[in-house]
């Protein structure tokens, strides 16, 4: 039975009982969880992971702590799920509507990083097992995102609020969820593989992001490094959940995102010092 969060067992009982009356609803938008993540009334159900008490910690801290902008745990249900509180909103999934490519989204995004950072800070990781962190000298600093993609913001009013799915979260650093993010929403690439009102922006937008964020000069020297360290890592995850059997990441890869990951990685390449002026 799910035991939700700040009620008396009884009251936790009948709004089990509630909840158990409302249809499901199909959330999508990610890949790792396709087809297994449902709303149902005011609660999103997932599948458990090895590392789910790790990520319910995680979030039990940011909200004994005030922060807002990231779902509640709530327990686990009679079918061996995660329950969370369903945020109310928008996440950005494709196509992508025109407000969500504006500056003013993209500097929201960097404030709520931010804030979650702030809130996060204080989170000792020690006693638990978590997803494989970024590989030195991105991870120790404090537990990060690692997955900062457009479909894991909730915007409200075209702002960014909330943060969902904290799967991949780990020791890590405020510059590798710096770099994730900047890298998506930026979006860090050729021109010729953006098709959207941010190509020919690039640059522009990189150092907002950054300046709206506030990241300090050592990180500034670091980003470009940890832009293709992240690159690497992400796809990484990705080609060894394919190799494992997940349908949703062979099909990702076998659309071309393997040879588009290629051209990247060799543009981070050219345009280091490009980049890297840009952010001083």
């Amino acid at each position: 039975m799910t035991v939700l969060a700040g009620t008396r067992p009884d009251e936790s009982l009948e709004a089990t009982v509630l909840e158990r009356r409302k249809s499901p609803v199909l959330l999508v938008g990610g890949t790792a969880n396709r087809g297994r993540v449902v709303r149902i009334g005011d609660t999103v159900r997932r599948p458990l992971r090895p590392t789910s008490p790790a990520t319910s910690a995680l979030l039990d801290h940011l909200a004994a702590v005030g922060f807002d902008g990231a779902p509640r745990y709530l327990g686990v249900d009679d079918e061996g799920r995660e329950v969370l509180s369903y945020v109310r909103g928008t996440a950005v999934t494709p196509p992508y509507p025109a407000w969500a490519l504006t500056d003013d989204a993209l500097t929201s995004v960097a404030h709520l990083l931010r804030d979650y950072h702030r809130a996060v800070s204080s989170f000792d990781p020690g006693p638990h097992a978590w997803p494989a962190s970024p590989p030195p000298p991105f991870a120790g600093g404090l537990v990060s995102h690692n997955d900062v993609n457009l479909d894991n913001v909730v915007f409200r009013g075209q702002r960014a609020v909330a943060l969902i799915d904290f799967d991949l979260a780990s020791p890590g650093s405020r510059v590798w969820d710096v770099a994730c993010a900047a890298r998506l929403w930026t979006p860090l690439r050729p021109d010729r593989h953006i098709d959207d009102a941010r190509r020919g922006q690039v640059l522009r937008r990189l150092r907002l992001f950054v300046d709206s964020y506030g990241l300090g000069d050592a990180d500034r020297r670091r980003l470009v490094a940890a832009v293709r360290e992240n690159h690497e890592w992400c796809y990484d995850v990705i080609g060894t959940a394919a190799a494992d059997g997940h349908a949703g990441f062979s099909e990702y890869l076998a659309a071309g995102a393997g040879t588009r990951a290629e051209q990247v990685r060799a543009w981070y390449d050219e345009a280091a010092d490009v980049l890297a002026a840009a952010l001083r």
